[in-house]
C-alpha cells in the first residue's frame, strides 16, 4: 500500500534517477576498457630489432628516434621491456637521408647495468624511463571490473526485486492504490439515478468531515458499507464520488489483488492494508468485487480453498476483532451478495448494505443528462422519451447508448447526434447489428410470416403497456428476424394475464408458419425456450396454475460453478408429472389461442408479410393500420445502412449533382432519407 508520506515524494530524494547513474557507470566502464586496451603491450609486426644488443647497435648508428624502457616484474629484477620507433635502414639506402621511414620496435629481455648506461649515454633525451606499476595500481585494475559488474547487477536485479509488491520479500505488501487528489474528481453531482444510495453513503462523508455531530448523540459510523447491485449500475462510480467528496485518504483495491500463487500472501496483504489504513486514519478503503475473496467458507466441490479462507479469516478479524480499526471505513462492491460468507455480512463488519438497482424512468433521464453534457445533441433529441424507450437499461448501458449514437452520427458525416442516430444505437445494443445475409425467396417468406405472426398476435392482445416498435426480417445478432417492443413504463409486477399474453405472442411465429406453409421450422427455437421458462415460473414460482399457490423446488446457486443454478426437487415424482402437464397445458392453450387470432386476422397476416418482403422493416403503427384499415397508410421510413451512408457521403460533387437530378432534394442529403410507401 502506498504510504501517505510518499504521495508528494517527500521521502524520496529529489532528482534521483537510477537510469542516469547506470549510464554514467556504462560510460566509465567504456573509458577504463579503452585505457586498458591502449595500455596493453602490442608487439609490432615489422620490427627488425630482436634483442638488446641489436638495439644498442642501431642506437650507435643513430637510427633510434625515441625509446621507452620499463621494468617488467614478470621476468625478474633486471628484466625490462623497451619500445619505440627507429629508422628503416632499407628505405634510407634507396632514398636520400632526408627522407626515411620509421617503424615501431619492441624488445624485451635482460638489461644489465652496463647496457642500460650505454643506452642512456647514446640516446640521451631520446630514452625515457617509465615507472613500473605499483601494487595499488594492479589491485585497482584487477578489482575495478568486478566492482562495475556488481554495481550493474545491483541496479538491474536488486532494485527490481525491491519494487513495491514485486520483490521476493514484498509479496505480503498490499496492492491498494492511494487515489491522487490531483486527478479529475468525481463528486455526487456526477452520479445520477441512485438518490437513495447517495443519501446513505453521504452520511459517511458527513461523519468524516464533522464526527462530533454524530458522537454527541452517541452514534457510531458503520464500519463497513456493502454496495450491491447488477453490473453497470454505478457501484464503483459511487465509491469514486465518495472519495471525491471526502477530504480524506482513499485507498482502492480489487478483491482479486489478494489472491497470489504463494500460500499466506492474501492474509498478509489484508493485514498490511489495514495497517497502512490505521497510519492514514481517518481514511476510506474501497474493495471492488469482494466476492473474489469473500465467498462462503467450506463450500464448493472438493472442499474449500485454504488460501482463500485464510484471506477471508484475516479480513474478518481486521474488520471486527480485538484490535479495532477506528477511523478506517471499508466500502465494498459486488453483484453476487448471495455467495458472500454470512460472517462478513453481519453487523460490526458490513453494517449496511446499499442496494443500487437498475434506474427507473427519472433515474434514466438524469443519467442521460449527465452523459449528454459531453456529446453534441440536436434539438430533436428528447431525453425523456429516450429514457422511456430504454426500460431495463443500466447506467453503463445508457452511457454506451449515447456514445454509440455519437459514433453513428460521425459515420454519417453529421455535426451532432440526432434522434434517429440514438434510435439506431438503441436497436444495435438491444437486438444486435444488422447483418446482410443472402437468403432465397422461400427463407425470406418463412421469416416474414414468422415475424408477422408475432406482430399480429401482440397487436391484438397488447394492453397498451408493451406496444410494437418495429418489425424486421433483416438478421440482427443471432436472429434472422426481430419483432421489437418498447415498454411504456417500468414493469415491476407481472400479472397472469400479461404473462399469458407474452406466451401467446411467443407462439405467434410458429402458428403463422403452420397456417401459411403447412409445416414448422426450427426458427421458433428461441420462442419455445422463452415460453417454457415463463410457463415454468408460473407453475413453480408464481402460483399461477391449477396446482395452487405452492413453490416447487428451491433454486440453489452452486457457489463454485459460476452462474449455474440448480432446482432442488423437494416434491414427489407424481407432483413432477403434474408440473410437466401444467407447463404443457399453458403452452398448448396459448398456441391454440395464437392460431385463432391469426385465422381471424388472416388478411392482416398476409398484408404484413408482403409488406415485410417488400420493405424488410416496418413500424408498429403500420401493423395497427393493417389490422384496422387493411393497408399501410403512414409512410415507411427506410434507413440507409451505415456502410452505404459512408460511401454516399464520400461521393464526388458530380455524382451528387446527378443524384439530385434523379431524386430531387433527397439525393443531396447524406443522412437517412424517407421513402414513401
Amino acid at each position: 500500500m502506498e504510504n501517505k508520506s510518499n504521495k508528494d515524494g517527500e521521502d524520496k530524494p529529489k532528482n534521483f534517477h537510477p537510469k542516469v547513474l547506470l549510464i554514467w557507470l556504462a560510460i566509465l566502464a567504456a573509458i577504463i576498457g579503452l585505457a586498458m586496451v591502449q595500455s596493453q603491450e602490442i608487439t609490432p609486426s615489422h620490427s627488425s630489432i630482436n634483442s638488446v644488443g641489436e638495439l644498442i647497435l642501431e642506437a650507435k648508428e643513430g637510427r633510434i628516434e625515441k625509446a621507452v624502457i620499463e621494468s617488467d616484474p614478470k621476468g625478474g629484477d633486471e628484466w625490462y621491456s623497451i619500445q619505440g620507433n627507429f629508422k628503416n635502414p632499407a628505405y634510407i639506402a634507396s632514398t636520400s637521408e632526408d627522407e626515411y621511414q620509421t617503424l615501431p620496435f619492441f624488445v624485451t629481455g635482460r638489461v644489465t647495468e652496463s647496457e642500460y648506461k650505454e643506452l642512456r649515454d647514446i640516446l640521451g633525451d631520446k630514452l625515457n624511463e617509465k615507472p613500473s606499476s605499483t601494487i595499488w595500481t594492479d589491485l585497482l585494475f584487477s578489482l575495478l571490473p568486478f566492482l562495475l559488474i556488481i554495481g550493474l547487477l545491483y541496479f538491474l536485479f536488486v532494485r527490481q526485486l525491491r519494487m513495491a509488491g514485486k520483490g521476493a520479500l514484498n509479496f505480503g505488501k498490499s496492492k491498494a492504490k492511494l487515489l491522487s487528489r490531483e486527478n479529475e474528481k468525481i463528486v455526487f453531482d456526477n452520479v445520477a439515478g441512485c438518490d437513495e444510495a447517495k443519501e446513505e453513503v453521504s452520511e459517511i462523508v458527513d461523519f468524516l468531515k464533522d464526527p462530533k455531530r454524530f458522537r454527541k448523540i452517541g452514534g457510531k459510523i458503520p464500519k463497513g458499507v456493502l454496495m450491491v447491485g447488477p453490473p453497470g449500475t454505478g457501484k464503483t462510480l459511487l465509491a469514486k464520488a465518495v472519495a471525491g467528496e471526502a477530504d480524506v485518504p482513499f485507498f482502492s483495491i480489487s478483491g482479486s489483488d489478494f489472491v497470489e500463487m504463494f500460500v499466506g500472501v492474501g492474509a498478509a496483504r489484508v493485514r498490511d492494508m489495514f495497517e497502512q489504513g490505521r497510519k492514514s486514519a481517518p481514511c476510506l478503503i474501497f474493495i471492488d468485487e469482494i466476492d473474489a475473496v469473500g465467498r462462503q467458507r467450506g463450500a464448493g466441490l472438493g472442499g474449500g480453498n485454504d488460501e482463500r479462507e485464510q484471506t477471508l479469516n484475516s479480513l474478518l478479524v481486521e474488520m471486527d476483532g480485538f484490535d479495532g480499526h477506528e477511523g478506517v471505513i471499508i466500502i465494498a462492491a459486488t453483484n453476487r451478495p448471495d455467495v458472500l460468507d454470512n460472517a462478513l455480512l453481519r453487523p460490526g463488519r458490513f453494517d449496511r448494505q446499499v442496494v443500487i438497482d437498475l434506474p427507473d424512468l427519472e433515474g434514466r433521464e438524469a443519467i442521460l443528462k449527465v452523459h449528454a453534457k459531453k456529446i453534441k445533441l440536436s434539438e430533436d433529441v428528447d431525453l425523456n422519451s429516450l429514457a422511456r424507450a430504454t426500460a431495463g437499461f443500466s447506467g453503463a448501458d445508457l452511457a454506451n447508448l449515447l456514445n454509440e449514437g455519437a459514433l453513428i452520427a460521425a459515420r454519417r458525416r453529421k455535426k451532432m447526434a440526432e434522434r434517429i442516430d440514438l434510435d439506431d444505437a438503441r436497436e444495435k445494443i438491444s437486438f444486435g447489428t444488422e447483418r446482410k445475409r443472402v437468403m432465397d425467396d422461400e427463407d425470406r417468406k418463412i421469416i416474414a410470416y414468422h415475424e408477422a405472426g408475432h406482430a399480429i398476435v401482440q397487436a391484438v392482445v397488447d394492453d397498451g403497456l408493451l406496444p410494437i416498435h418495429k418489425v424486421t426480417i433483416i438478421p440482427r445478432g443471432q436472429s434472422l428476424g426481430s419483432t421489437m417492443f418498447t415498454p411504456k413504463k417500468d414493469i415491476l409486477n407481472h400479472s397472469k394475464r400479461r404473462v399469458l399474453n407474452q406466451v401467446c405472442c411467443a407462439m405467434g411465429g410458429r402458428a403463422a408458419e403452420e397456417i401459411e406453409i403447412g409445416d414448422v421450422t426450427s426458427g421458433a427455437a428461441g420462442d419455445i425456450r422463452m415460453a417454457t421458462n415463463i410457463a415454468r415460473s408460473m407453475v413453480c414460482d408464481w402460483g399461477m396454475s391449477e396446482l395452487g399457490m405452492i413453490s416447487f423446488g428451491d433454486k440453489q446457486d452452486q457457489v463454485f460453478l459460476g452462474k449455474e443454478l440448480s432446482r432442488a426437487q423437494n416434491y414427489s415424482e407424481e407432483t413432477a408429472q403434474k408440473i410437466d402437464y401444467a407447463i404443457k397445458d399453458i403452452i398448448d392453450v396459448q398456441y391454440e389461442r395464437a392460431k385463432k387470432i391469426l385465422n381471424e386476422n388472416i388478411d392482416a397476416l398476409h398484408t404484413s408479410a408482403n409488406a415485410l418482403l417488400e420493405h424488410e422493416t416496418i413500424e408498429g403503427k403500420h401493423i395497427h393500420e393493417i389490422i384496422d384499415q387493411g393497408k399501410i397508410v403512414s409512410p415507411i421510413i427506410k434507413s440507409i445502412p451505415l456502410s452505404q451512408e459512408g460511401k454516399k457521403a464520400d461521393k464526388s460533387k458530380e455524382e451528387k449533382a446527378e443524384d439530385k437530378s434523379k431524386e430531387g432534394d433527397l439525393g443531396t442529403d447524406p443522412e437517412p432519407v424517407g421513402i414513401p410507401a
